[in-house]
């Protein structure tokens, strides 16, 4: 299906995304046999103003499996015309004259539209700003539940940590709405929990919701636990007792035996290392998806040229 930018969760229809999933699973089997040529003549570049660590080499190495090559700055507001005053909209202009795609981390939320409105070659929203957007770890994310869970109806799920800003959750959200019979629980304390236009999209949907401010009581109920940080300079208390949040191996023995727990990465705390190498603990498996699923998704934006 015709893909031009990836730029917001809700552009992709279901139809969409399993062509994803099945593109990904494709990737996995040319990664494996050492990657492929097929995209030689593809220039990637990515232009990234935010650090970054999973996202920027996992696109790089995407570009690399597929025979292409990358040209990239990682803290664009210096080491870019940026430091000069140069405009988001004249960068991209400038650039897309030297690559055939743009991967945009940007610390305004709707830089990426901003970009992809003035763009001839695709723009990927690498995160945006506080509270915008990071579609493709999304998508990644979807793709890990379906391969963990082998379905995506039915589900609940449970978001645990800073909500409000959190871009992974928020545009996870957005994805799963899409799905019959899914259950979201909001777990996070009341300084960050999920914004309200989240909820107005699912009560749009038609997706039951529950806002809580603990862990425990829903460990036994859900399908998918997804964790993320609580940054202490957030909260209102800063002594605030963050345990009900945090994931260890008591959690865990209230956890289904074919659940799993997810996280975006990095994490501090809140997940204990001690539960690694349980077999419900997908988020290094996580990881690792968002090499195949990246490639998938450069492929379908190069295939409609």
């Amino acid at each position: 299906m015709k893909l031009k930018h990836i730029l917001e969760s809700q552009q992709f229809t279901v139809p969409m995304l399993m062509e994803l999933f099945e593109r990904t699973n494709q990737m996995k089997k040319i990664v494996a046999r050492g990657g492929t040529r097929d995209y030689h003549n593809k220039i990637m570049c990515n232009l990234f103003y935010q650090p970054s660590t999973r996202t920027r080499f996992s696109f790089e190495s995407a570009m690399h499996r597929l025979g292409g090559s990358v040209i990239s700055t990682e803290q664009a507001t210096e080491f870019s015309s940026e430091i000069k005053g140069e405009m988001l909209e004249d960068t991209i202009q400038i650039i897309s004259n030297y690559c055939d795609a743009i991967v945009l981390r940007h610390g305004e939320e709707g830089g990426a539209k901003r970009a992809a409105a003035v763009s001839p070659v695709p723009i990927i929203n690498a995160g945006d700003g506080s509270g915008g957007q990071h579609p493709t770890q999304a998508l990644l994310d979807l793709y890990t539940i379906f391969n963990e869970c082998h379905s995506l109806d039915g589900l609940s799920v449970a978001f645990v940590g800073a909500l409000d800003y959190g871009r992974t959750a928020r545009s996870l959200a957005y994805l799963l709405s899409k799905f019959e019979r899914v259950k979201l629980y909001f777990i996070a304390p009341e300084e960050t929990q999920i914004k309200q236009d989240i909820l107005d999209h699912l009560e749009e949907k038609n997706v039951s919701y529950e806002l809580a401010n603990s862990t425990q009581s829903f460990l036994s109920k859900v399908n998918v636990l997804y964790q993320t940080r609580i940054p202490r300079e957030r909260l209102l208390n800063q002594d605030m007792d963050l345990s009900p949040f945090y994931i260890d191996s008591a959690s865990l023995q209230k956890m289904k035996s074919d659940s799993i727990v997810m996280h975006p990465l990095p994490r501090s705390v809140e997940i204990n290392p001690v539960i690694d190498t349980d077999p419900r603990a997908a988020y290094f498996r996580q990881a690792q998806n968002g090499l195949f699923v990246r490639m998938a998704l450069l492929t379908m934006l190069f295939d409609t040229d």
